[in-house]
């Protein structure tokens, strides 16, 4: 059963979250089929159809506080299973930005740094390198020896490449990454 305080800022936070993911929530009919497919649903207490949900029925700030926001992988598979054409991945891209701006706690976890090496990598590279993503986030953490027993394994099986791929075009990523910078300075 999920139970919502409404709170004069609820209708102000779907109102942004439409404005910025450009989606009418309204339409949203509770199938549940953006949760059914989500890779993280299971693990996350709060599921893509509860969020819709909440904000449907004007939940406020308390939306920002959702682990569901920060476990998300973006895949789209909830955006591509809506039957209604509802964005849900921007919409949680919006969650994100607004838990953000307006000093939501931060997840708990790994998370965030994760999401940082992760984006780091794409941006040095071009596209993700596992060794260098697997560095950063083990330099993070401070746990440089967990988990070096799968190492060889995954070597083996082709999962982890030693050498960066050359493929993707570099250059055209770092100027996507520079443009966001540079928007994110202007405040847009």
């Amino acid at each position: 059963m999920i139970t919502i305080k409404r709170t004069k800022t609820g209708g102000a936070l779907k109102g942004a979250v439409e404005r910025i993911a450009d989606v009418d929530l309204s339409v949203c009919l509770q199938c549940r089929k953006c949760s059914s497919g989500c890779p993280v649903g299971k693990l996350a207490k709060t599921r893509p159809s509860e969020i819709m949900r909440r904000l449907h029925l004007g939940a406020g700030n308390e939306l920002l506080e959702s682990d569901i926001l920060w476990m998300c992988v973006s895949c789209e598979t909830c955006t591509t299973r809506c039957p209604m054409g509802i964005d849900v991945a921007a919409v949680m891209d919006a969650l994100r930005k607004l838990a953000i701006e307006r000093g939501a706690s931060k997840q708990e976890g790994n998370v965030p740094l994760f999401n940082k090496a992760f984006l780091k990598t794409v941006e040095i590279f071009g596209r993700t390198y596992e060794m260098a993503l697997i560095t950063a986030y083990k330099l993070g953490t401070g746990k440089l020896m967990n988990d070096t027993e799968k190492f060889p394994t995954m070597l083996k099986k082709g999962k982890i490449s030693l050498i960066p791929s050359l493929g993707g075009d570099r250059k055209t990523v770092r100027r996507i990454f520079k443009k966001t910078r540079e928007n994110k300075g202007a405040g847009k």
